[in-house]
């Protein structure tokens, strides 16, 4: 499938469900569920917002929410673009959980993208958030215009 509203393009699953209620404002924000509960979101920011502030604040919230989660510098480097931001490892419902936290300085906006699944599920869907990710990049390095690219 293909998202593209907001100014935010990309691929996912079709067996995936996306929520957009996040979106509001001068801020876009899409979520992607997966039908386990596996989540992937993307997040635009204005441009002047610090990328390390805006993570380190997701690892801030999430430390409120999670007593015992343990966080740790991490940097991915997806379609050519160096993604700085956190590995989380958290227990959740007795389950253990990783999630992603990463940023994406570009002249335009500042993107932050999470990404969580159960820690049984992570190795299977991981490869997914991170072609999602892929895919929003290719979309930006392409200059895919959201007002005139087609929903499909």
């Amino acid at each position: 499938m293909h998202f593209n509203q907001y100014g935010l393009t990309f691929d996912y699953p079709e067996n995936w469900s996306v929520d957009t209620d996040d979106a509001a404002g001068s801020r876009a924000a899409v979520t992607v569920y997966s039908p386990e509960g596996a989540f992937w979101s993307v997040s635009a920011h204005a441009v002047g917002s610090e990328p390390a502030l805006l993570s380190a604040a997701v690892v801030q919230q999430m430390k409120q929410e999670y007593q015992d989660l343990d966080s740790e510098p991490a940097r991915d480097s997806v379609a050519g673009h160096s993604l700085p931001g956190f590995d989380l490892n958290f227990y959740c419902l007795d389950l253990t959980n990783t999630a992603a936290v990463r940023t994406l300085a570009t002249p335009d906006a500042i993107y932050l993208f999470f990404c969580q699944a159960e820690d049984r599920d992570w190795d299977r869907i991981s490869p997914v958030f991170e072609a999602m990710t892929a895919s929003f990049l290719s979309a930006l390095d392409d200059g895919e215009d959201p007002e005139t690219t087609p929903l499909s």
